[in-house]
């Protein structure tokens, strides 16, 4: 394999973490196995380093049975310790110079490689004459993703503009040398709930200099089950999580940047405490809307109305979560 990306050639690991996502699973690898490149000049090779997180859908099971079928693939497994722990092990067992982050539920195209590539190609010579030629490879490139609920073909969705995105470094479909992950000290285990380790790791990766280049031509299509209101009930728990780690990451990083990040503002309090009708507007009033808009056949629009009120269980618990930490 190459050296460093320094180097004539890339190799890739796709570093994957996931848990009980078996029949999404199966789609992504498939994809991952069926990319097509027009240039090799600058790919070595790739695999997929696949870490199930406590798993007990029976994804281990089915890899092995299935494992021929899979000849990029290197699965490993832990207890279950959440993405940043399993994305963590991905990284420390990969054995290619760059590493591609995708989620379990992303489906990509077959030129999905030789764009990152591409990209990876552009922003090294980009870097080369702007620095004269020192650290080319300070800079990561970043693709598209685009959210959809069509499991029985997720590539069919058009692109929204919901599936904007102004984050500057996070995991659904990011490719970047290994060895500035391990300068940054990779991600923070202590994120064990739902929320913000990628980008709590992208702020580190910034104070190390690395530039962002967007990489629209490697897509991604991240599918999730179209919403019900039988959903609520675990997105509310998420914001709640969300909002915990959000503090979190202002306790590492106590900047304005990131206060707007997690919505610890009294901005973000008034907006969304004037949309809920502060609170009034939750699961219980506004589940009789929500199920006519899912029933004429618009449960994306269904989600993001259904944001009024978890933007406000976000909001409200960054908050509770701040006083608990001011308190001890």
């Amino acid at each position: 394999m190459g050296n460093s990306f320094l180097g004539a050639t890339v190799f890739f690991s796709i570093v994957i973490p996931t848990y009980n996502r078996l029949p999404i699973l199966e789609k992504c690898l498939r994809a991952l196995e069926s990319q097509e490149f027009s240039d090799k000049t600058y790919i070595e090779d790739y695999e997929v380093v696949l870490v199930d997180d406590g798993s007990t859908d029976g994804t281990l099971n089915w890899l092995a049975l299935h494992k021929d079928e899979f000849p990029h693939v290197r699965c490993f497994e832990q207890n279950h310790a959440g993405p940043a722990a399993a994305r963590n092990l991905g990284v420390e067992k990969a054995q290619g110079d760059t590493i591609i982050f995708i989620d379990s539920d992303l489906v990509v195209l077959s030129n999905f490689l030789q764009a990152h590539t591409n990209a990876l190609v552009q922003g090294r010579e980009k870097l080369r004459s702007d620095t004269s030629g020192t650290q080319c490879d300070r800079f990561f490139t970043y693709g598209a993703v685009i959210n959809t609920c069509n499991f029985a073909n997720p590539t069919a969705e058009p692109y929204k503009i919901t599936d904007f995105s102004a984050a500057f470094f996070a995991t659904g479909n990011v490719a970047i040398p290994k060895h500035w992950l391990e300068e940054a000290g990779l991600f923070d285990n202590g994120f064990q709930l739902y929320g913000w380790e990628d980008l709590e790791l992208g702020v580190r990766l910034k104070n190390l200099g690395l530039k962002l280049i967007k990489c629209p031509e490697a897509v991604g299509y991240h599918w999730h089950p179209p919403f019900t209101l039988q959903q609520i009930p675990k997105l509310i728990d998420q914001e709640i999580q969300r909002g915990r780690m959000g503090v979190l990451f202002y306790q590492k990083h106590p900047t304005w940047e990131v206060k707007m990040m997690i919505q610890m503002t009294w901005f973000h309090r008034l907006l969304w405490g004037i949309l809920s009708v502060n609170g009034l507007l939750n699961e219980r009033t506004m589940s009789p809307f929500l199920q006519w808009v899912i029933n004429i056949g618009k449960p994306q629009l269904a989600l993001e109305i259904a944001r009024i009120f978890l933007n406000w269980y976000n909001v409200k618990s960054v908050y509770a979560a701040y006083a608990e930490t001011k308190s001890k």
